[in-house]
């Protein structure tokens, strides 16, 4: 197998993350041609985006979808729960982050400069943020996990997500992304501790540390 993309990506990440839980070797590689929009990559990915997963000369877009192939591919060990409404509850926190808080971010990256920063767009994308946020708490679980006490596929799906999230809110005073909500303090706290996420964490921190500095 082959992962396209780099690590900074969240979504690339989410690819890495899933793998290295499942004892797999899969680490982000340059794009075919050096990068997403290259005539190579888009031969494999016309979506033009990372990561692309590529195995057995078929590819698959799209980080959630490459979550499903992974546990799918390789099912032990499990990421995914048991029981059907726990695999909906991880699928759907990783479908809330995308589609609510992830989009926010466009924003804040527009706004980095704080010379030219647009304050009314700010202050929206805080508003719209932290309404996500209290979304993603009402359908956290309320384990030490994002589904129950195990770690898995819910955890994957989020956390690179709201690692780069929460090293980009910063720059603009948000200083805690969960205060108020106990069960995504609870989470936060949880994944920093855990010994098998410890790596991750250390890594993609200093990929997004680098990223930021750069812009």
């Amino acid at each position: 197998m082959k992962l396209y993309g780099s690590l900074v990506s969240p979504y690339v990440a989410r690819a890495v993350f899933a793998a290295r839980l499942k004892g797999l070797s899969l680490e982000a590689q340059t794009p075919p041609g050096g990068g997403i929009k290259s005539p190579e990559f888009l031969a494999l990915n016309p979506l033009g985006k990372m990561p692309a997963l590529e195995d057995a000369g078929r590819v698959v877009p799209e980080s959630m979808v490459i979550l499903d192939f992974l546990e799918d591919a390789h099912p032990q060990p499990a990421l995914l729960p048991a029981k059907p409404m726990d695999r909906a509850q991880a699928r759907l926190l990783g479908r809330i982050v995308d589609l609510y808080i992830m989009n926010q971010l466009g924003v804040f990256f527009r706004n980095m400069n704080p010379a030219s920063r647009n304050d009314t767009d700010i202050e929206a994308a805080k508003a719209a943020l932290h309404k996500s946020i209290g979304q993603l708490e009402h359908f956290m679980g309320d384990g030490r996990y994002a589904v129950g006490e195990e770690l898995g596929y819910g955890d994957v799906a989020i956390f690179p997500c709201l690692m780069m999230t929460q090293s980009v809110v910063a720059n603009f005073g948000i200083t805690d992304l969960y205060a108020g909500h106990k069960r995504l303090t609870r989470w936060w706290q949880q994944m920093q501790a855990d010994p098998r996420t410890a790596a991750f964490v250390t890594e993609y921190q200093a990929a997004i540390t680098a990223f930021l500095s750069r812009r």
